[in-house]
């Protein structure tokens, strides 16, 4: 390695800096700044989903079981590779800020949309052929046929997954944090809004839960491209481009990298779920299960809200050729993750009764969810901790194989 290349590693403010709280307090404040915004986004995205199941279980043990089964299954499968995939949006978009290359903000924002919506097209026949496809792996019949009239109904938020978490990362990415939080909980507000007129008031049923879903979704995103397109990103969104439709293998390899990792996070979970709808009774053993992973999820889209922005902050540091500050990101962003899992730790700990409630009045299933908080609370403090450190490995070689493609 020459010498330039060591004084774009090194940085002269880190060389002469000895006061290690200051720049952790520093660092923490600036991660924080990132984090929250992206944060609230992320638990207001996924709480459209537990709010949505939340109302299922107010219409019948059924129809929860039935929700509880697509989502923990099917929906965290296709939420893991598209959560993956969009994460090298975040990482690219980062990059390119960090460097002051404005204009490839919106070509990565594009090529993303095509990558991510080829993807979700693919997967679309695990949405039409539900019903026959859990059936043949051995799930309740009566479950299998209600999820399968419920998975038509997430035809439309398989595309706009694809459409509002690139969008989210790409506005994140340039510090537009606030505005990304400020959308998904507007949102996330009107769900639950839409889903007690639907539900309660109106006694609309499953159609009410997932018209209020799909509504609330889709205004979402509406409200994205409104931003995006009506000048509120000068610099970064310059239009569309044919120049999305070049150079589509190099996002396309950092696509695969990036979302392994979160994938198969994502997918263990829902293997425990598929296995207790082999249990006697299914019903609520699906409906325990799928209220405690919704828990779990909770913790992990904090968790992953820490890990887009360690991703922001190393690409940006990156992008100004400032390794050692990228990685000193990643360790106060992994210290932090590790104290609100303790902090989730302790609260499942405490309530372990009154969760379920919240979900369903059946006593059974309160019961069993009851027997699990104890392997739930150790399941988020542990979870608590692997996103950022799988997240340290992932987003410096992502960058590295990018540059390497290239």
């Amino acid at each position: 390695m020459d010498n330039s290349m060591e004084e774009r590693l090194v940085s002269p403010e880190e060389l002469n800096s000895d006061d290690l709280k200051k720049r952790v307090w520093k660092e923490f404040g600036k991660l924080w700044g990132i984090a929250f915004p992206g944060t609230v986004a992320r638990l207001t995205s996924f709480g459209m989903i537990v709010v949505t199941q939340l109302f299922m279980g107010h219409v019948s043990e059924l129809d929860l079981a039935a929700f509880g089964l697509q989502q923990s299954i099917l929906i965290r499968f296709v939420n893991g590779i598209l959560i993956g995939m969009s994460s090298a949006t975040e990482t690219l978009c980062g990059q390119a800020y960090g460097a002051g290359q404005y204009h490839m903000m919106g070509i990565y924002l594009q090529r993303s949309w095509i990558i991510d919506g080829v993807t979700a097209t693919i997967l679309l026949p695990l949405f039409i052929f539900t019903a026959p496809l859990l059936k043949l792996l051995g799930q309740d019949e009566d479950i299998a046929i209600e999820a399968g009239k419920m998975s038509l109904w997430f035809i439309p938020i398989l595309y706009y997954y694809v459409l509002s978490l690139t969008i989210q990362m790409y506005l994140q990415a340039q510090q537009k944090n606030k505005i990304v939080g400020l959308f998904t909980a507007s949102s996330f507000l009107l769900h639950v809004f839409l889903s007690w007129l639907f539900v309660i008031k109106l006694g609309l049923g499953v159609a009410g839960a997932m018209s209020a879903f799909i509504i609330s979704a889709w205004l979402l995103v509406i409200g994205e491209f409104v931003y995006i397109f009506g000048g509120w990103c000068p610099h970064t969104w310059k239009g569309f481009t044919k120049a999305a439709f070049a150079d589509m293998l190099p996002l396309l390899k950092l696509s695969l990298s990036s979302g392994v990792m979160i994938c198969l996070e994502f997918w263990y979970t829902s293997i425990l779920v598929l296995l207790a709808g082999y249990m006697k009774n299914a019903t609520v053993a699906i409906s325990a299960f799928s209220i405690c992973i919704n828990i779990y999820g909770c913790d992990f889209m904090i968790c992953l809200g820490f890990l887009g922005a360690s991703s922001v902050r190393v690409s940006n540091e990156l992008g100004k050729g400032n390794a050692k500050a990228a990685r000193f990101s990643i360790e106060v962003a992994l210290v932090t993750s590790v104290i609100i899992g303790i902090i989730f730790w302790i609260l499942c700990l405490v309530f372990s009764d009154e969760i379920a409630y919240l979900f369903t009045s059946n006593q059974e299933i309160v019961e069993s969810v009851s027997r699990l908080h104890v392997l739930l609370a150790f399941s988020v403090l542990l979870n608590s901790i692997y996103p950022v450190l799988s997240g340290k490995y992932f987003i410096l070689n992502s960058i590295d194989k990018y540059y390497i493609s290239e």
